[in-house]
């Protein structure tokens, strides 16, 4: 009903334009006598201005959010409908008195006055209604960008009661002191902190998807400075699709701040190694094993087999299979890496073709003290089972997660991982099984994380633990290490340590600053303390060791490490090792890795304070 009544007015204002664009010609007489019948013209016109508004898809639209689009359909249809009048007034041209050349000007621009006119006085009557844009009601935002899509955020936050943008900054000195749809343009976002004091205001957006981290950083230092939740549009996909939903909108979180751009990886090229393979990913329920499954299932494997030694993790990931990739053809497999037979039942049935081994013990502190015997079995003992067990049934591809622990290693998870690097790099001189080693540093979000267990200590109130004020580390989300690994595990090269950009360490001190305040606490609220560095930590990781240089490959993201090489009957001696039916104690273990891993230097062997505390 409501479309008709639109169409109806169209019409209408068809006729009054015709009828004024005569008047106006005719010094407002109406013209009658003569060959000229004012209102002949007019019955061929409006059929064809009828069929042109319809056919411009005039009449989708709602006139509360009338918008340039919509005025661009309508001068559309204006033009079909004054070129037909141009080809009337063709056909009508005699000798005599004829249709007025005037009419040429005066009659479309009278129709698209009152076409679009109507529209726009239709909006500004809703809005002065409902208070769109600036309902009183609702919160005081300072929005951070007055560019594209600050404009479209703005628009957005129109149409929600809750929200009511009151000023905007950007570093464009041009835009200072104008205004964006009605909100005035303060500054620079500098002025952020002076701007939320002027408004009385206690929420941020940031509406720059483009901008670097780094602006990205120092705007939300800006807000939790003076005590401003802060908000951040996502990301340019979302804005590009042509309207930006306050539901896309999410608080500002760490991966945010830490200055990483955004990961592309050569996906024809893994797409060519790995589609249409059967893949076997080691750990695969656990913060690295399942995004790794998640992204491999991107590029079309044949078949996906998780084996994971915890039942509800396997279960979690397999549910997410079946929730969000059910055309995905998965296989969960309970079972452990050192559990040899299990292995060769797994391989001798499904053949797979390229291993991903993210199977390992990580919890630094945890190993250190009374499990470093089952650290070397299940990290280096599970890791040369598992390979060996590869290479036997044809295998095509292994790659192994290994850590920057592993560099330099001050403590038994990282002799470990380091022992079980070259494992992969000894067993890639003979077969033709091929070898990648992929060492990066700690991922956010990952259950060993210092990310969780800093949420949980402001969850309780705090104190937010730290072990040192000057303790570092180097951070990447799990999706870009999971792609980084597999754009890895497609590169040339055998026996190769592959070491991922990690970008600027991060002082811890900094990130729980910024987790208390992006919580919505100041410090005097959540407090930080000092514990001590605990057994095995230390102030700084690093990703080479000190004798080992790099190689570029094409990725920009990924270096080679030239580490030394391993020895003639290395694994021979290891085994041995391993095969020990006693376990031995924590200081016979420490001693004997130091005859392969000479560069592993114990920090200390006493019993840590606090062994409940997650590492960084």
């Amino acid at each position: 009903m409501l479309t008709i009544l639109v169409f109806l007015f169209d019409l209408l204002a068809a006729v009054i334009a015709w009828s004024g664009g005569l008047l106006i010609r005719f010094n407002f007489v109406w013209p009658s006598g003569g060959s000229f019948s004012p209102l002949l013209p007019l019955a061929a016109l409006l059929p064809l201005h009828a069929v042109a508004c319809w056919q411009a898809s005039l009449y989708r639209g709602i006139w509360r959010f009338a918008s340039v689009r919509d005025f661009k359909r309508i001068l559309g249809a204006i033009a079909v409908s004054a070129g037909g009048l141009a080809m009337l007034k063709a056909l009508l041209d005699t000798p005599g008195p004829d249709l007025p050349r005037a009419m040429l000007v005066l009659y479309p621009l009278l129709l698209a006055a009152i076409m679009c006119g109507a529209r726009l006085a239709w909006r500004m009557l809703k809005e002065s209604i409902t208070g769109y844009g600036l309902s009183a009601s609702g919160m005081s935002v300072v929005i951070v960008g007055a560019g594209h899509s600050g404009k479209m955020l703005i628009n957005a936050l129109g149409q929600r009661t809750e929200w009511r943008p009151v000023a905007l900054l950007d570093d464009d000195r041009s835009k200072w002191g104008r205004e964006l749809s009605g909100i005035p343009i303060e500054g620079g976002i500098d002025a952020l902190g002076q701007t939320l004091e002027k408004y009385q205001a206690a929420h941020v957006i940031l509406a720059i998807p483009s901008a670097p981290p780094a602006a990205i950083r120092h705007a939300t230092n800006l807000a939790v400075a003076a005590n401003a939740k802060v908000f951040i549009v996502p990301g340019i996909e979302e804005l590009m699709c042509g309207r930006v939903e306050i539901d896309v909108m999410r608080p500002v979180e760490m991966e945010d701040l830490l200055g990483r751009e955004p990961v592309r990886i050569d996906a024809e090229h893994v797409h060519r190694v790995f589609a249409r393979r059967t893949i076997l990913v080691t750990g695969a329920g656990g913060s690295i094993g399942s995004e790794l499954c998640r992204q491999i299932a991107k590029f079309e494997p044949e078949k996906l087999l998780l084996l994971e030694i915890s039942e509800f993790a396997l279960y979690s990931i397999t549910e997410w299979f079946a929730h969000h990739q059910p055309a995905v053809k998965i296989i969960p497999l309970i079972g452990d890496i050192r559990d040899e037979t299990r292995l060769k039942e797994i391989f001798s049935f499904w053949q797979p073709q390229a291993i991903f081994h993210a199977a390992a013990y990580k919890h630094v502190p945890l190993m250190e003290i009374g499990n470093t015997w089952q650290a070397v079995r299940n990290n280096v003992l599970g890791t040369l089972r598992l390979a060996r067990c590869a290479q036997q049934h044809g295998a095509k591809h292994f790659t192994l997660i290994s850590t920057d622990k592993a560099v330099n290693p001050t403590n038994i998870m990282g002799a470990t991982k380091r022992l079980a690097e070259m494992v992969c790099q000894a067993l890639s001189m003979s077969g033709s099984l091929h070898f990648g080693i992929v060492r990066f540093g700690n991922v956010l979000g990952s259950s060993g994380s210092v990310v969780p267990k800093f949420q949980a200590q402001i969850a309780r109130g705090g104190p937010v633990t730290v072990t040192h004020p000057e303790i570092t580390r180097y951070f990447m989300s799990i999706p870009e290490a999971a792609q980084l690994v597999l754009q890895a595990a497609a590169q040339e090269g055998n026996g190769k340590i592959f070491v991922l950009d990690m970008g600027e360490p991060v002082k811890i001190i900094d990130l729980a600053r910024n987790m208390i305040h992006l919580s919505g606490y100041t410090e005097a609220q959540i407090g930080i303390e000092f514990t001590g560095l605990r057994p095995g930590e230390k102030l700084y990781e690093e990703l080479l060791a000190d004798t080992e240089k790099t190689l570029s490959t094409p990725h920009p993201k990924l270096r080679i490490a030239r580490s030394r090489q391993v020895g003639e009957g290395f694994l021979g001696h290891l085994q041995n090792w391993l095969d020990n039916p006693v376990s031995p104690d924590d200081e016979t273990v420490r001693r004997d890795i130091r005859q392969w891993v000479a560069e592993y230097a114990p920090l200390s062997s006493e019993t840590p304070p606090l062994l409940h505390e997650a590492a960084p």
